[in-house]
């Protein structure tokens, strides 16, 4: 064997050698990416070389990864240009430079298709290798086989090898504390994870285990629904599937392929981390890429594929800069015309996935004024109205519309207030009330609508959002005239003092009205709205649940049978002496407080510990009921 060379790698502080530095990649695991992708690199770059005639054309591309337990060795080869003596030393030994640029530089078509720089990512080997061997064979025409070896210092030796056919031979002496990498399945978990989606084959003794065909890279009209599920349920099994899918595909001003997928999301979306795959020409690099897509659409899953998007030297962590942010706008925008596309053409099933899709949009029109002006006509309530061609659509048993829909239903005289409702079963009372006088109602019954709705009324200066329990239209209320008694006093108002008196609560307002309707309750609570929103707001911050606020308005019904009755009840008690109470008047009292109670467990008022007083005093009011009865 002729040694050709001995000496010093030249080492540039700007390279940040993997060798000294091991920290800039963050994993240990990520040097197979590495090699495979040079492997890779190096087949792409013989099938253009042989393309310009500089070379033999060769066999098809193959990547070969051999185990051997005994010598605790690693071996990644490949059938690609190889190298010479004179390239080793550029290539390896120069780590300064980038092979992949100089070839770029020389074959300018298809640079799409080289994946890393020969140098850098060779030299992350060292993280689990003590010593490196490279034998290569170069596919120039009369080009002799060469042996590289370092032990991980900057000494290296450069001889003659033995190679029969053109390619490499890289040959990793694993490190005691590494020996994780000689177990087959170790090394296919790795595969399966980096390297799924390379367009050569990649084998383990003699296993093809990538899959080789990357979808996002084809032509949509090349691909069925069923291709898109199938690409879905293979990276995230038993996760159901998706309600909609978004296909990427741009060349200019960046090179970017994708498929994003809008899961059906069973628990708490997490808007922080990301669930969305960033390749690098099929090469897998991260599943955080925060920095890449908008925090409103991180919850979406898929692959984003670019070899533009900036990475540091470890190809797994990104650099922020305009490019990066510019990508990110692209990615939104795409998914705004997927929608808009879909709501256009396909009105029902657009309606159908409503429920689904809408934190997205929600969050988005919130966070991102550009996608609130794409999305801006795409937002869907659920409503009371009955469902009509074009709308409201019809999905089951629900209708659902936009908020144009709702306004062109209103009177001229209305079309400025949107009647909403979030909870039906805790506004049941006035729910009914309002569709009693033939009011459409919109449904904004999820958590996000909380800040949402304000948002609306925000960029909509002109409307005002008003809840159903917030105030009683006068449309509600029965114009009669309340009766006054012997003394002049007016009936209603001596109803408003009894309630006064047995509440004692200074901070609960209380109205007497004669509403509407057959099935109206005895008494309701209202929330005026800018102070509910308040409540709501300071629930938010404090992450606890709304519930009642202290300041909020009693309605009593005084056409609800029980509230006549109470009403005589009250009238006909007789005072018993100073400061006492006949048995009529203190019965009047409780069930003032029962009725005050029933309102109060009709919105969720009452809190838990308080159910069970409710309840005794509950059975006890019944019981001297019974007693005056009998």
């Amino acid at each position: 064997m002729t040694v050709l060379e001995q000496g010093q790698i030249q080492i540039h502080t700007e390279n940040i050698f993997p060798i000294i530095k091991k920290a800039v990649y963050s994993g240990h695991e990520v040097f197979l990416r590495e090699l495979v992708s040079n492997a890779v690199d190096a087949i792409s770059k013989r099938r253009m070389a042989a393309m310009a005639g500089d070379c033999s054309e060769g066999p098809e591309g193959l990547v070969s990864i051999r185990i051997d337990r005994e010598a605790k060795t690693l071996t990644i080869s490949d059938n690609g240009i190889g190298m010479s003596a004179d390239e080793v030393k550029r290539y390896i030994n120069q780590v300064a430079f980038s092979s992949a640029e100089d070839f770029l530089e020389k074959y300018k078509r298809e640079d799409d298709a080289i994946i890393g720089h020969f140098g850098l990512g060779f030299y992350s080997s060292f993280m689990v290798a003590e010593r490196v061997e490279l034998i290569s064979l170069s596919a120039s025409p009369g080009a002799e086989a060469v042996r590289w070896s370092c032990d991980g210092s900057p000494n290296f030796s450069l001889e003659t090898g033995e190679r029969a056919e053109p390619g490499t031979d890289v040959i990793l002496h694993l490190q005691e504390e590494e020996l994780e990498y000689i177990e087959p399945a170790r090394i296919r978990s790795l595969i399966t994870t980096y390297c799924d989606f390379l367009p050569v084959e990649v084998q383990l003794e003699g296993e093809t285990v990538n899959k080789r065909e990357a979808p996002w890279r084809k032509s949509p009209r090349d691909l069925s629904d069923d291709d898109y599920i199938a690409l879905y349920r293979y990276l995230y099994p038993f996760q159901g599937d998706p309600l909609l899918w978004v296909h990427l595909n741009t060349d200019y001003p960046y090179t970017l392929q994708g498929i994003l997928y809008f899961p059906r999301i069973t628990g708490r979306a997490d808007w922080e981390k990301g669930e969305i795959r960033l390749y690098c020409n099929q090469v897998f690099v991260s599943d955080s890429i925060k920095e890449v897509v908008p925090r409103y659409l991180l919850p979406l899953r898929g692959v984003i594929d670019s070899p533009d998007i900036p990475l540091n030297v470890s190809r797994s962590a990104l650099q922020t800069d305009r490019r990066v942010r510019s990508i990110g706008g692209f990615v939104a925008k795409k998914v705004g015309d997927r929608l808009k596309e879909l709501h256009r053409d396909e009105p029902a099933r657009y309606a159908e996935i409503w429920e689904g899709i809408a934190p997205f949009i929600k969050i988005g029109a919130m966070e991102d004024e550009k996608f609130a002006d794409q999305v801006a006509e795409l937002i869907l309530f659920g409503t009371t109205a009955a469902a009509a061609e074009p709308d409201p659509v019809a999905v089951g048993e629900k209708a659902y519309t936009t908020l144009t829909g709702y306004r062109s239903r209103l009177e001229s005289s209305e079309e400025q207030r949107i009647l909403y409702c979030t909870d039906e079963a805790a506004q049941a009372g006035p729910l009914a009330l309002w569709q009693g006088q033939g009011a459409e109602v919109l449904l904004a019954d999820t958590l996000i609508d909380a800040q949402f709705i304000p948002w609306l009324e925000d960029r909509h200066g002109e409307l005002k959002f008003q809840r159903v329990d917030a105030e009683l239209d006068a449309s509600i209320q029965e114009q009669e005239s309340s009766l006054s008694d012997a003394d002049g006093t007016d009936s209603s108002e001596k109803l408003r003092e009894l309630f006064k008196g047995a509440l004692a609560n200074d901070k609960v307002t209380i109205q007497v009205q004669a509403l509407k309707g057959e099935n109206t309750p005895a008494a309701l609570i209202l929330l005026p709205e800018q102070m509910r929103r308040l409540n709501d707001i300071g629930a938010l911050m404090e992450q606890r649940l709304p519930g009642l606020p202290d300041h909020h308005v009693l309605v009593v019904n005084r056409r609800h049978p029980l509230v006549a009755g109470l009403q005589k009840l009250s009238s006909g008690a007789v005072l018993t002496g100073v400061g006492t109470s006949s048995p009529s008047q203190q019965l009047a009292q409780e069930l003032s407080c029962h009725i005050y109670e029933l309102a109060r467990l009709a919105v969720g008022g009452l809190e838990p510990n308080q159910l069970a007083g409710f309840q005794q005093r509950s059975a006890d009011l019944m019981g001297r009921l019974m007693e005056w009865g009998l």
